[in-house]
Order: C-alpha cells, then sequence, then structure tokens
C-alpha cells in the first residue's frame, strides 16, 4: 500500500555582512615655547674690616721715642726741673730769712745741698703692660637682590587628526526557500 507523502525542503535565508575598519591618525606637533630669564643683579656695599695696633707707648718703654716726642719729653723735665729749682731757691730764701728766729738756715742747707741722691730702683716690665693698644673693627657686608621674573611664551599647536570611518555592508547571501513535493 502506498501512502501518499508530502516532502517539504525548505531553506533558510542567510545575510552576510562585509566591515573594513575605520582608521584613525592623530599627531600632535610640539608646542613652540620660549623662555626668558634675565641675570639676577648683586648688589654688595661693604666696609672693610680694620685692624690698628699702636706701638708708641711700648716703643717709648724702650726709649725708641720719635725727634718729636723725644723734644716734647725734655722740653717737660726742663720745665719741671726748673720749677723745682726755683721752688727749692724760694724755700731757702724763706729759710734764710728766718735765721733772726735762731734756726741755723745755713747749716741744714749745706747739710742738704752735699747729700747725693739715692737712685730709685724699682723692678719693671719693659714694655710696661698693656702698652702695645690692639683695636679691631670686624667691619660690615650687605648683601641684595634684584630679581627679575621669567618670560614664558607658549603657543601650542592643534593636534592633526584624519580620520577614515569603517563600512559595514549587509546584503542577503542566501534566499529562503521551500519546497514541497508530495507523492500519491
Amino acid at each position: 500500500m502506498n501512502i501518499p507523502q508530502i516532502r517539504m525542503e525548505s531553506t533558510f535565508a542567510k545575510i552576510g555582512i562585509e566591515t573594513s575598519s575605520g582608521n584613525m591618525e592623530i599627531e600632535q606637533p610640539p608646542a613652540e615655547m620660549s623662555i626668558e630669564q634675565p641675570k639676577a643683579e648683586m648688589i654688595i656695599d661693604r666696609r672693610p674690616p680694620r685692624l690698628t695696633i699702636d706701638q708708641t707707648k711700648a716703643f717709648e718703654d724702650v726709649l725708641l721715642k720719635s725727634v718729636f716726642r723725644m723734644t716734647e719729653d725734655a722740653a717737660q723735665e726742663g720745665y719741671q726741673q726748673a720749677m723745682e729749682t726755683i721752688s727749692n731757691i724760694s724755700q731757702e730764701g724763706d729759710e734764710l730769712m728766718m735765721i733772726e728766729y735762731g734756726f741755723s738756715a745755713l747749716s741744714a742747707q749745706a747739710q742738704r745741698n752735699s747729700e747725693t741722691l739715692q737712685a730709685d730702683i724699682n723692678i719693671g716690665w719693659i714694655p710696661s703692660h698693656n702698652s702695645v693698644r690692639i683695636n679691631y673693627d670686624p667691619g660690615e657686608t650687605n648683601i641684595r637682590w634684584n630679581t627679575r621674573p621669567v618670560n614664558i611664551d607658549v603657543r601650542p599647536n592643534k593636534p592633526m587628526i584624519n580620520y577614515t570611518p569603517g563600512k559595514t555592508n549587509i546584503y542577503l547571501q542566501q534566499k529562503n526557500s521551500l519546497n514541497i513535493d508530495f507523492e500519491i
């Protein structure tokens, strides 16, 4: 017995897709930049140090005096001795005036004038202590700076962009179909 048969044959539709990728190129040129730094100015005010050593008194102690100082000292010593001599003469005159009161002025004066003076001997330091004078001024230094600001000039460049968009192509690669066949 033959049974009738139906045969169905179908194919599905197929879609095809073709794509091409997009492309982007970016190039960034460097910025143009200039930097200028003016020099700073340094100002120095200075008073130099000073050392003074005065040895005049030490030289005088060892009799190394200047001619002017020796002349001045000799004149002073001569004046002093003249004043002492005038004083002694005046005193002896006063003593002689009082001879009437029974004072033996002549014998006392003779004895005084005949005695030799004793030398004054003592230990001393030559030159004397603290005879050298030292004076020191440390001076002074002042430093000032005049600074100037930095000049910076920057000019940026725009980026160069090259873009190619991607493409997509969609098409029907295979059509759908339905075949029906039957047998009796």
